[in-house]
């Protein structure tokens, strides 16, 4: 007996047995239960999600021997041929090869005969939309005035080129693509029926691989099984697929997060060495970056297993949102950038150096390190390993300026420090004038990351507020105002050319 592969054995035959469409299924179920038929039905969706298996599953309930119903019966033997694909009044088109005018006028003229077998002659026109305007002209004289005994259900992968007079005289559904979560359930639910092996981890790679198709899943679960051998492993699917495990990627992440370029860059070779796919790197790379954003935005809608999500949530919290969303477009630009490099792996790493180079308060922390090492200020020192030792902690003189600029921070908890005053400090509480004009840089999630790098620098814990009201000009940033206004070189440009300072760019140095 020949092998049957296992998007054919398991392609539903009913609308309980259908993944991940219920919108369409409810709405279908109940226009035939309430004998609400429509003469032409469009399914629009991406590839694998159930156009095609929906269009026989419909043909079924129009033509079962038991009677129009949502529930066909499956036995009879307008539903035995319409399974095996021989129902001599279920009329299967490709448009895509049958694009001609002469060809669908031929099938529109064989629509006027009554059906063979069944209740209705049934045209399932695959890829409509790829019909020449001449063959939609044709058609849409018999979709005006369909006789009583044919339904259209015409199915697409692009509705946006389908002509709308078209699609005026159907009934549309959109398919959505099957969440990973769905498709890796129905895929343990098929191996625990084909009695075979298999690991979670490998069933959620494969429906991630699948990108929302669920014959692509099963396509490739085929594959998995031929390549294990019989036992779906993780680490045989990623093997299979070129994918990489997560914990590179985190790594990668954890590396950026602290500016350790040596150890993004030895991770990198580390996946050379292991002959990952740079490509898919890069598109799981924007992935994660997503979920990374979203657990800033959304915890609780946070999808990991294990220390997975601990590692998840901690990289949300020691990233600024904007440092996420400038890698997320550095990860989606390097990808469309990556036939145009030199070879994959140096289009990877070039994509990790810019994300390192533009990492808010990169450069300043180099800067400024050079500059304290030359002032003879205590810095932290990095180990060859890339470890940071503890700051040498020193008192707070009340020179708030000076402290704001030497705190190690970046992005806007950096301009939150440098934009503000000091209002009191007892030793333990402080307290943080903003003006007005600045109450932006004053969120929650920045006031905390202020805090951590005074606590840092204290030794100790330490209260802080944040208030929003007028201040007196002796922020960092004013200082640094003031000391450009005072030059002389830019008192020179202003008074012979016309110059104008602007002060939002003027950037304090530590």
């Amino acid at each position: 007996m020949s092998y049957q592969v296992l998007a054919r054995k398991w392609r539903p035959r009913t609308f309980e047995s259908l993944i991940g469409q219920e919108h369409v299924v409810k709405a279908l179920r109940n226009a035939l239960d309430q004998k609400r038929l429509h003469h032409a039905y469009l399914f629009s969706g991406t590839r694998g999600v159930g156009k095609t298996t929906l269009a026989r599953i419909l043909a079924k309930c129009l033509n079962c021997e038991t009677g129009i119903s949502s529930s066909p019966c499956g036995k009879c033997s307008a539903c035995v041929e319409i399974d095996a694909g021989r129902f001599v009044d279920l009329i299967e088109v490709d448009a895509a090869t049958n694009t001609k005018v002469d060809e669908m006028r031929q099938l529109l003229e064989n629509s006027v005969y009554s059906p063979s077998r069944g209740r209705f002659k049934v045209y399932v026109i695959d890829e409509v939309h790829m019909l020449s305007t001449s063959a939609f002209n044709a058609m849409l004289k018999t979709l005006e005035e369909p006789p009583e005994h044919v339904k259209f259900i015409l199915a697409t992968t692009d509705p946006q080129k389908i002509p709308v007079t078209v699609l005026s005289r159907c009934l549309q559904f959109n398919l959505k693509q099957m969440p990973s979560r769905a498709i890796a359930a129905h895929l343990e639910a098929i191996l625990a029926e084909e009695k075979l092996p298999g690991e979670g981890g490998a069933l959620r790679l494969l429906a991630e691989g699948a990108r929302g198709s669920m014959r692509d899943a099963l396509s490739l679960l085929d594959q998995a099984i031929a390549y294990s051998a019989g036992n779906v492993t993780e680490q045989a699917v990623r093997a299979m697929l070129g994918t990489i495990d997560d914990s590179f990627l985190y790594s990668i992440l954890e590396g950026l997060a602290r500016g350790d370029s040596a150890a993004v860059l030895a991770i990198a070779e580390d996946m050379r060495s292991r002959s990952v796919g740079f490509d898919g790197a890069l598109q799981d790379l924007g992935a994660l970056l997503h979920r990374v954003a979203l657990a800033q935005g959304a915890p609780e809608a946070v999808d990991a297993e294990g220390g997975l999500r601990e590692r998840l949530l901690a990289l949300g919290r020691v990233l600024d949102p904007e440092q996420v969303q400038l890698y997320y477009q550095i990860a989606i630009h390097g990808r469309q950038d990556l036939p145009f490099a030199p070879d994959e792996f140096a289009g990877f790493t070039m994509a990790l150096l810019r994300m390192l180079a533009f990492s808010p308060g990169t450069r300043d922390a180099g800067e400024s390190q050079r500059n304290g090492s030359a002032r003879g200020e205590p810095r932290e020192a990095a180990t060859p390993a890339g470890d940071r030792q503890p700051v040498v902690r020193t008192a707070f003189d009340g020179d708030w300026p000076k402290l704001a600029n030497s705190l190690d921070l970046g992005g806007i908890a950096k301009q939150l420090a440098q934009a503000s005053e000091l209002g009191s400090f007892d030793g333990e509480a402080l307290e943080l004038c903003v003006p007005p004009a600045a109450k932006h840089l004053a969120e929650k999630s920045y006031q905390e990351k202020l805090r951590a790098a005074l606590q840092e620098r204290f030794g100790k814990p330490v209260r802080l507020t944040v208030t929003i009201r007028e201040t007196t000009g002796n922020s960092a940033r004013d200082r640094a105002a003031a000391a450009v206004s005072r030059d002389a070189f830019v008192r020179d440009l202003v008074e012979n050319f016309d110059a104008t300072i602007v002060e939002s760019s003027i950037k304090p140095m530590r």
